[in-house]
């Protein structure tokens, strides 16, 4: 398969790139400067037969066109939403992506974020480096068990997530685009209805043009001035000048972001902001989650241009 050339978008992981190199001509777009990557694509399309991107380097129209011999795009991600799917049906592209790989480690995040949140331990934590505590006690915090939580997107993180909110006692409601029929959970058919009937938000879904913005300011109202939202899906979900106006405002208590709108920018004033937790979008960022990802994007690959069923197929 060495005759086949593998486009890789950004850097990924070493032992990602290591498996691709012994396979395939790997051709790392990312080292390209930006004034000679269309010299780049000209004299090396015809050769290019897959693209590997990830949940934030992914294959808009512009590339896929740019590639006319193009036969697969390899999603490092369970996030489809930088992938232009519908060009791929046009032009007959195959997709494949990483999702039951990266599940228990994004449910796992949820959780810690909101524990976190509520906790506030990454406030306690500076508390105790900067020596406040030899002069007063710290602040109460709100505990987690025992909460009632909803979740937007029912799907294979959503339910990993609601089964270990489960071990701490709490009731859980969700709102996805159509209800689970065995699911034991309590569907709302909005997510208006889900955040009025919840203390903790907690977003899970996909992100196309329905769910963008899907927490607005409407929904943060509903949740209320004692809710707190967490967010492990896309920074795009939250309307994040609303996000931080009820922050400042007080008509939230708590957020918990792993993702944001404009990423890596952050609001400088969420930075400041003692009842919020931040992570640098490190859902899926441990070694064990990592190779699981390599490993089904290169096994994926390998099916293709063997003439095997793909493994994880979106188209």
């Amino acid at each position: 398969m060495k005759s086949v050339g593998v486009l890789l978008t950004c850097p990924m992981s070493n032992y990602l790139q290591e498996q691709l190199s012994k396979r395939f001509t790997l051709f790392k777009f990312w080292q390209i400067p930006p004034n000679s990557k269309h010299e780049f694509l000209n004299q090396n399309s015809s050769s290019i037969l897959a693209v590997v991107g990830n949940g934030i380097h992914g294959a808009n129209s512009e590339l896929i066109d740019s590639l006319p011999n193009l036969e697969i795009i390899a999603s490092h991600s369970s996030g489809l939403d930088k992938i232009d799917l519908p060009r791929c049906r046009e032009k007959g592209i195959r997709v494949t992506y990483t999702p039951d790989a990266l599940t228990e480690e994004v449910a796992d995040l949820a959780i810690l974020l909101t524990l976190a949140t509520l906790r506030r331990i990454c406030a306690a934590d500076r508390f105790v480096r900067t020596g406040l505590w030899k002069n007063s006690d710290f602040d109460l915090s709100n505990k987690f068990s025992g909460k009632s939580i909803g979740i937007i997107g029912l799907g294979r993180i959503g339910s990993a997530i609601a089964k270990r909110a489960e071990g701490f006692g709490c009731s859980i409601g969700y709102h996805s685009r159509t209800r689970k029929p065995h699911s034991k959970y309590t569907y709302y058919p909005s997510v208006i209805d889900l955040a009025s009937n919840s203390q903790i938000l907690i977003v899970a879904c996909a992100l196309t043009d329905e769910t963008r913005h899907i927490v607005d300011r409407d929904v943060i109202d509903a949740l209320g001035a004692d809710g707190v939202v967490v967010n492990i899906g896309r920074g795009d979900h939250i309307d994040e000048p609303e996000l931080v106006s009820a922050l400042i405002e007080g008509r939230l208590t708590g957020a918990g972001l792993d993702v944001f709108e404009h990423e890596p920018e952050v609001p400088k004033i969420l930075l400041g902001l003692d009842n919020v937790v931040l992570s640098p979008h490190v859902g899926t960022c441990t070694m064990e989650t990592r190779k699981a990802m390599a490993d089904l994007v290169v096994d994926n690959l390998e099916a293709h241009f063997s003439n095997k069923p793909l493994l994880t197929p979106v188209i």
